[in-house]
Parts: structure tokens; sequence; C-alpha cells
């Protein structure tokens, strides 16, 4: 696929799900503009990747402030948005609401759906003027199905899915495209020490195909949501 010309955006992007996609997108051509929380992932992405079609910034993809000035650099520095990739998320299990903190509650629902919407919304300014985009969120099977033991994170994801659905119908006929993607378990540092089988899980490299592939389909076709799964959980 060729991406020559056009730009990708991408929050949580120089680690993960973001940073394989991003590395795809640079492969195939593309500017892109990583948004993200650590300054030292930033710094270890630009020097890996050296090339004058990589951007960064530093930021809270839940700060309003931060968004907008990095989508105005995005935009000075490449000219436009063509594609967004909303990826940053944090996932904090709740397995028991009665002692869970509201503070988690909060840090979640401002990264997993706040976050979404301010990028989506700074994304949209340069997609509406140019009547073309693709907007692509990380949702997660998350979305779908609840978890008894982390029905808060599943909200967010339920949440940020919500915008989307309004979203792909309201700005399709503007010819921008909205896609949800939903993997199963990702082997990513989105686990940390918890003790899960991340050897049955997806990688994020699979994850990062089926998203070219999204954004890969033909300008008269639309994926609203993609659904997929390791086969070794799955038998688990």
């Amino acid at each position: 696929m060729n991406l020559s010309g056009k730009t990708a955006f991408i929050t949580g992007g120089a680690n993960g799900i973001g940073k394989a996609t991003a590395e795809k997108f640079l492969e195939a051509g593309a500017n892109v503009f990583v948004f993200e929380l650590s300054q030292d992932r930033i710094d270890k992405f630009i020097a890996e990747a050296s090339t004058d079609k990589l951007g960064a910034y530093q930021g809270d993809v839940g700060n309003e402030d931060d968004v907008v000035a990095a989508f105005e650099q995005c935009v000075e520095k490449f000219g436009t948005v063509d594609i967004l990739l909303n990826n940053a998320g944090i996932g904090i299990p709740s397995p028991d609401l009665s002692t869970t903190d509201v503070s988690v509650f909060d840090r979640m629902m401002n990264t997993n759906m706040r976050g979404v919407f301010l990028a989506t919304r700074e994304a949209l300014k340069s997609m509406k003027a140019q009547k073309s985009g693709h907007i692509i969120t990380m949702i997660s099977m998350a979305g779908q199905r609840t978890n008894p033991g982390a029905p808060l994170y599943c909200a967010s994801k339920f949440g940020a899915r919500g915008i989307n659905s309004g979203l792909g119908d309201q700005v399709l006929k503007e010819g921008i495209k909205v896609t949800d993607i939903n993997p199963g378990p990702v082997d990513s540092d989105y686990w940390g020490d918890r003790d899960v089988p991340r050897e049955k899980f997806l990688s994020v490299e699979d994850v990062a195909n089926v998203i070219m592939f999204a954004v890969s389909c033909p300008d008269h076709m639309v994926m609203r949501e993609v659904n997929f799964d390791s086969v070794a959980w799955l038998a688990k």
C-alpha cells in the first residue's frame, strides 16, 4: 500500500500497537505524527526511525490544551491530517466496585473517552475541510462484551464505541470514514505485571496489520467494526 502524501496522527504512538502501526505507516510512505505521554518513548522512537517524516508531541490525551497544540504542530509540519488512530488507552482492574476509588473511574474515562473525543474533534477540522479522512479507534472486545473484573474499563470502551457509531453516520457523507478496531487480548505493556498468558495473545504487529487492512479499503468501502482474536486464546 502506498500512503505517500498522507499524514497519520497517532495517540499513544511511541509504544505498543501505536508504534507498530506508526512504523507500518512510515514504511508505506506516510508522514506520521505521534502524540505520547512519555518523552523518553518519543526520543527513542525518533532516534530509531531517523526520518523527517516523523513528528511528535509530548502530552496527555485527556488534556484539551495538549491535544489542540499537538494537532496545530502536526498541521504546521505536514499540512493536514488524513488518518487519526485513537490508540492511547489505560486499563485498571476494578473487580470490586464497592472498594474502587473514584480516581480509577476518572483516569480511565479521561483517557479512553475524553481523549477519543478531543483527538477526533481536532482531526475533523482538517478532514472536513478536505472532504476526506479516516478515523480509527482502538476499542477492543471490551467494548462489546462485559468483564466482571473490569466493568469500568468496559464502560469506557462501550462509551468510545458509542461516540464512533454516531460519528460514523454523521460524517460519512463528507467523505470521512470511521472504523472501530476490536482485538481480543494483545501482548503489550497494557498488562504490566499481571499474571496473564501473554504467549497466547495477539501481537501488536497483528493489530497493526489489521489497521493497515482497514486503511487500504477502496474509497467506496468502509469497515465500520473489525473483530478478531487469537486462536490460541479462544481455544484455551
